[in-house]
């Protein structure tokens, strides 16, 4: 898993020779309660760029909350053209009662368990110890590397770094986002992922005596016909995949028909899915329901303009005065062209240091790659991992730290090779 072809002996020896400092530093970093909310993240990004200037970096902090801070760390390489890293380092949520392993981080043998080792400050760990691996052994990158830690993901919060990318002070060419992208049995990169909407939707009925309910109009049992016709008409519509390569869209169904039926792993991206998220209504058991309240969560292929889901969920709606949409997000999904440099040295790597097979696939869900993908900057997610994330005693092992971040510090000679060739 680390040929010669890629990074320098150099830098290989030391990622090689240092396993236990890689496990104890991502320990470190699971050690910080991040959990968001609220998603005070502030400790471990000032000890993240402690680290980073004492290696020699440039670090540029920034942010619009005190309390969730990001920073860019930058080391110039023997080309201008710029890779960024990116990786989030606050978690989701978690009930600590509910773990056999301590969520703020234990090592047991291999494997290092906690809330986050997945998602995804396994990845930065590994991203840190690359940047270790560089600076110790006085190696020059092929091209400029770049850090980009940021806070407030998990929650979609504003954290500044669209804003960044807008005004140009944060101008990669090209980005590895360091999701968990890869399971124990088979590996992922990551090239795309899907639009979502996200409406709220209401219905006013009648209260009446819940021995009466004939007197009334229920509105739980109104906009829960209301959300089926929804649900039906939106898994109806047949997704375009113009403009999206086969070999992707086929790789993308056979990555996930690993571990769901075939059937199930198509429905992700030739039809929308639909995801009755929230609902809410009533006051009393003996009280016929007067409003009712549910969140959608809908997601689909960027070939389908958000507004046109939106636009269908209006017309299941039309002949039920009483439901309305009083809510509504979305944002449209992203894509990478497979034959960027980014794709190609990326899946290069990452088949020759995994052990499984690699597809390159869309995600399902969303995050700070479409960020960077609005911005123009070809993109793509990798980490191999464990499927644990935002689970009970989510883990990772020792040997899969140690191959994202040979994988991490190859990608730069990869990239550096795909641009010559």
């Amino acid at each position: 898993m680390d040929g010669d072809r890629d990074s320098p002996e150099s830098v290989r020896t030391y990622l090689r020779d240092n396993p236990r400092e890689l496990l104890e530093t991502t320990r470190e970093i699971v050690a910080a309660d991040t959990r968001n909310p609220p998603g005070n993240t502030r400790e471990l990004v000032d000890r993240l760029i402690d680290e980073f200037e004492s290696l020699g970096f440039d670090c540029d902090r920034f942010g619009v909350d005190p309390m969730k801070p990001n920073v860019v760390a930058t080391l110039p390489g023997a080309d201008e053209f710029t890779l960024l890293y990116n990786g989030h380092v606050d978690t989701v949520p978690f009930t600590a009662a509910e773990w056999d392993r301590d969520p703020l981080g234990e090592i047991d043998g291999d494997r290092l368990y906690g809330r986050g080792t997945n998602d995804m400050k396994g990845a930065i760990g590994a991203m840190v110890q690359v940047a270790r691996a560089y600076a110790r052994t006085d190696t020059e990158p092929p091209v400029t590397l770049q850090f980009a830690l940021v806070s407030d993901e998990e929650v979609w919060g504003d954290i500044g770094l669209a804003d960044r990318l807008a005004d140009d002070r944060l101008d990669p060419d090209a980005c590895i986002v360091g999701e968990a992208t890869g399971r124990t049995d088979v590996n992922s990169v990551a090239v795309g992922d899907r639009s979502y909407v996200w409406p709220t939707i209401e219905y006013e009925g009648r209260a009446a005596h819940g021995s009466r309910p004939m007197l009334g109009e229920n509105a739980i049992d109104g906009l829960y016909e209301v959300l089926r016709t929804c649900r039906r008409r939106l898994r109806e519509l047949d997704v375009p995949t113009d403009g999206v390569d086969d070999e992707i869209l086929a790789e993308s169904v056979a990555y996930y028909a690993c571990y769901l039926d075939e059937a199930s792993a198509r429905a992700l991206f030739h039809s929308p899915t639909v995801n009755l998220g929230r609902f809410s209504g009533g006051d009393a058991v003996n009280t016929v329901p007067s409003s009712a309240r549910a969140d959608l969560d809908v997601r689909v292929l960027p070939t389908v303009d958000p507004e046109a889901i939106v636009s269908r969920i209006r017309d299941c709606l039309e002949d039920r005065a009483a439901a309305t949409i009083t809510d509504i997000a979305w944002a449209a999904g992203s894509y990478t062209d497979p034959e960027s440099a980014i794709v190609r040295a990326t899946t290069d790597v990452v088949e020759d240091v995994v052990s499984t097979p690699v597809y390159r696939r869309f995600a399902t869900g969303g995050g700070d790659a479409q960020v960077f993908r609005d911005a123009g900057v070809p993109t793509v997610e990798f980490a191999t991992g464990t499927g644990t994330a935002h689970a009970v005693d989510e883990y990772t092992t020792a040997d899969k730290l140690l191959r994202n971040a040979i994988a991490y510090a190859r990608v730069p000679f990869a990239i550096d090779r795909e641009r010559d060739g």
